[in-house]
C-alpha cells in the first residue's frame, strides 16, 4: 500500500497545548500581553513618522488595570488599534504574526526596529490565566468601526462592532478561579517590575497622592492630587550614548538594578550594531575572597523585554560573576522566550564579551595600574578563572594578571615576576620556582625560612587557586609552583647543594628510631637531614603533589574526588644539626630522650596548627614541667 497525503492539525486540539504548556510559567501571559501593547504603540510612531498616519498621537502610555469586583484584569494601549477584518487575520490566525508581517513591510524604510513580537502565540498565553478574553479596539484608519472580539477559551469567538471610542486596544482578561493572584495589586505590580521595568513605552500602574501648593506667600495653600504611577523606566542607561553618561549615571543605574549591593568598581558598556546588534552594561562587582558563582546577576532583554537571568549561554562562564544587563534582538529564542536556543550568534555574542571585558581590563592596567592593583582582591578571581577557563581570553590577561609578593607586598605580572626571582630561585634543572602561601598567619614559620634563604614568596589564597597554580605551570614554560610548608626549606628548591652533618650515620639512625618511638604515627615518614641551626628542630611537611591533589578535590578538582578521603602522608624532618638533636642523643635516660623528642614533634604539629586536643594539652604541661 502506498499513499501521500498531509497530516491534518485542528485548532481544537492544539488550543489546549498552547494555553497549559505553551509557557513554563504563568506570569508571563502579563509580559505577552504588555509586549503586544508596546508594538502597537511603535507603530503608531513608526506610521506618524513616515506620514502615513496624521493624526495627532496624543498620550501614548499603556495602562494596566484591575477591577477586583467583576474580577478583571486591563491592558489598555494607545496604539495602532484593529479593524475587525485585522482582528480576524492576528488573532483567529494562531501564529500569524502581525508584529513580524510589520517589520517586514517597513525594514527597507528603516522602521519597524523596535517591534518586539515575532511567533504570533503570545496573545494566547492570556487563556491560561482568563477563563474568558475580550478585545475592544478601534483602528488608526480613518473612518473605521470599533470591533469587539470575545473567545471564552473554546475555538469559537464572537465579532461585533463595538463601542470603543479612542484609537488603540483594550485587552480584558476575566481572571479565572486558580489565578485569582493576578486580581491583587501587588502580584500584578511584581510582574510588571520583573518582565516590564525597562520597556520603551511609559507603562501606567496604579495612582499616587501628591501635595501641591497653589497660590502664593500668605494665600498659598496645599492641594492633595492624584497621579497615574508609571512603573518603567522607558530610558535606560545602556540605550544611550557612552560619551552622553557620566560615572555618576553608571552608579546609579547600577543601584536601581540592584538597590542592596556596594558600589561597583567598574563597568563596561557594550555597543555593537554588527554583525549583529547588542547592547548592554557589564559591572565588575566588589566580590569578598571566596567563589560566589551567582547565577542571576546579569539580566538577558531583547528590545528592552526582560527574558531570562539564565545568561550562561550568551556570557562566558567565567564572566557569570558579573552584573548587570544585555539586551540584543539577535539572541535566537524559543517560542516562549524562556530558553536560548544554540546559534552562531550567540557563540559570536559569547566571543565578543569576552574580548570587550579583556580589553577594559588591560586597559585599565596600563592607564590606571595603581587602581587596577587596588581592585585586585575583587577582580583576581574573574582574571584567573577566564584564564583557565578560556584560552583566547588567557593570551590576552597573561600580560595583566598579577601576583603579590608578600615579603615585598608588591604586585607583579607573570613576566616582571619571572624576572624578580629567577636569580635565585632556579633549580638545578633550570626550573624557576614560584614560592607561595596560602595562609601568612599560620605559615609564618615557613615564610621566615624562606625569607632566610632570600626567597621570596607569593599570596595565592582564592578558592581556585590551587587549579590556578596547575595552569600556571601548564602555561609558563619552565615553571614550578611550590606551597611554602610543603618541604623543608632547603629542599623546597633543589639546587644540588648539601650541607655538612654534624651527625654520623649511626647517630642519624639511633635519632630516627627514638623520634619513631616517640611519634608512634604510621602516617609520618620519618627522615634526619642536616638543616642550618638556625632552622626549626623538627619540622612537618605534605608534598605538594599530595596537597595539590587534596585541595583540588575540595574545590570540586575533576577527577581528584578520591584525594579527599586517602589518608594524609606527612614528612617528618628532624634537623639533624639543631642543638636539640645533640641533646637527645647525650641523653641516657630513655624516657627523658622520648620526651624530648615529643616535644620537638608537638612543636612541628603546633607550627602546622596540627595540634590539638589531649595532644596540646600534654604539650603545655610537659611545657610547664621543662621550666621548672
Amino acid at each position: 500500500m502506498q499513499e501521500k497525503g498531509t497530516i491534518s492539525i485542528h485548532s481544537e486540539n492544539i488550543f489546549p497545548i498552547i494555553k497549559k504548556f505553551l509557557y513554563s510559567d504563568h506570569e508571563v501571559f502579563l509580559r505577552e500581553l504588555v509586549s503586544n501593547a508596546v508594538d502597537a504603540t511603535q507603530k503608531i510612531k513608526s506610521l506618524s513618522a513616515l506620514g502615513e498616519y496624521t493624526g495627532e498621537l496624543g498620550d501614548t502610555s499603556i495602562e494596566i488595570k484591575i477591577n477586583k469586583k467583576k474580577k478583571t484584569l486591563h491592558v489598555i494601549d494607545r496604539g495602532i488599534g484593529m479593524t475587525g477584518e485585522e482582528i480576524k487575520k492576528y488573532i483567529n490566525q494562531i501564529a500569524f504574526s502581525g508584529a513580524t508581517e510589520f517589520v517586514e513591510k517597513y525594514k527597507e524604510k528603516g522602521e519597524g526596529a523596535g517591534i518586539i513580537g515575532h511567533f504570533g502565540l503570545g496573545f494566547y498565553s492570556a487563556f491560561m490565566v482568563a477563563e474568558k478574553v475580550e478585545i475592544k479596539s478601534l483602528s488608526r484608519e480613518e473612518g473605521a468601526k470599533p470591533a469587539h472580539w470575545v473567545c471564552d477559551g473554546s475555538t469559537e469567538f464572537e465579532l461585533t462592532e463595538g463601542d470603543k471610542k479612542e484609537r488603540g486596544s483594550e485587552v480584558i482578561l476575566h481572571i479565572n478561579e486558580d489565578s485569582k493572584e493576578f486580581l491583587e495589586e501587588h502580584r500584578v505590580r511584581e510582574v510588571l517590575n520583573k518582565y516590564c521595568k525597562f520597556l520603551p513605552v511609559p507603562i501606567i500602574f496604579g495612582e499616587k497622592e501628591e501635595t501641591i501648593k497653589e497660590g502664593e506667600g500668605e494665600d498659598a495653600k496645599e492641594k492633595k492630587i492624584t497621579k497615574p504611577v508609571v512603573i518603567n523606566n522607558p530610558e535606560p542607561l545602556w540605550t544611550k550614548s557612552p560619551a552622553d553618561l557620566k560615572d555618576e549615571d553608571y552608579i546609579n543605574f547600577y543601584k536601581e538594578l540592584y538597590p542592596f549591593s556596594e558600589e561597583p568598581l567598574f563597568w563596561i558598556h557594550l555597543n555593537v550594531d554588527f554583525p549583529f546588534n547588542l547592547t548592554g552594561i557589564l559591572y565588575f562587582p566588589k566580590i569578598k575572597n571566596e567563589l560566589e558563582m551567582s547565577k542571576n546577576k546579569i539580566q538577558l532583554y531583547s528590545r528592552q523585554v526582560f527574558i531570562t537571568d539564565e545568561v550562561k549561554d550568551v556570557v562566558p562562564e567565567f564572566l557569570m560573576l558579573l552584573h548587570g544587563v544585555i539586551d540584543s534582538p539577535d539572541i535566537p529564542l524559543n517560542v516562549s522566550r524562556s530558553y536560548l536556543q544554540a546559534d552562531s550568534n550567540v557563540k559570536k555574542i559569547n566571543s565578543h564579551i569576552t574580548k570587550k571585558v579583556a580589553d577594559k581590563l588591560s586597559d585599565l592596567f596600563k592607564k590606571e595600574r595603581k587602581s587596577f592593583e587596588e581592585k585586585w582582591e575583587s577582580i583576581g578571581l574573574f582574571i584567573k578563572y577566564g584564564m583557565m577557563s578560556d584560552d583566547k581570553f588567557y593570551d590576552k590577561a597573561k600580560s595583566f594578571c598579577l601576583l603579590k609578593s608578600i615579603n615585598q607586598d608588591k604586585y607583579f605580572t607573570l613576566d616582571e615576576y619571572t624576572e624578580h626571582v629567577k636569580t635565585n630561585q632556579t633549580d638545578k634543572d633550570g626550573n624557576v620556582n614560584f614560592i607561595y602561601a596560602t595562609d601568612p598567619a599560620k605559615q609564618d614559620a615557613f615564610i621566615t625560612s624562606a625569607e632566610k634563604k632570600a626567597y621570596d614568596v607569593i599570596l595565592l589564597n582564592s578558592p581556585i587557586d590551587s587549579h590556578f597554580i596547575n595552569m600556571l605551570e601548564q602555561k609558563l614554560e619552565k615553571t614550578s609552583m611550590k606551597r611554602v610548608d610543603a618541604d623543608i626549606v632547603d629542599k623546597l628548591i633543589d639546587k644540588d647543594e648539601k650541607a655538612e652533618s654534624v651527625l654520623s650515620d649511626e647517630e642519624k639512625e639511633k635519632l630516627k628510631k627514638v623520634f619513631e618511638e616517640a611519634v608512634n604515627n604510621k602516617s609520618m615518614t620519618i627522615a634526619v637531614e642536616a638543616l642550618s641551626p638556625d632552622e626549626l628542630p623538627v619540622t612537618i611537611t605534605l608534598p605538594e603533589f599530595m596537597r595539590r591533589m587534596k585541595d583540588m578535590a575540595q574545590t570540586g578538582g575533576g577527577g581528584m574526588s578520591f584525594m579527599g578521603t586517602m589518608p594524609d602522608q606527612f614528612n617528618l624532618t628532624i634537623n639533624g644539626n639543631h642543638k636539640l638533636a645533640g641533646k637527645i642523643l647525650k641523653e641516657t635516660d630513655t624516657e627523658k630522650q622520648k620526651a624530648l623528642a615529643k616535644q620537638g614533634y608537638d612543636l612541628a604539629l603546633l607550627s602546622q596548627n596540627m595540634l590539638n586536643g589531649k595532644d596540646l594539652t600534654s604539650f603545655i604541661s610537659r611545657s610547664v614541667q621543662m621550666m621548672d
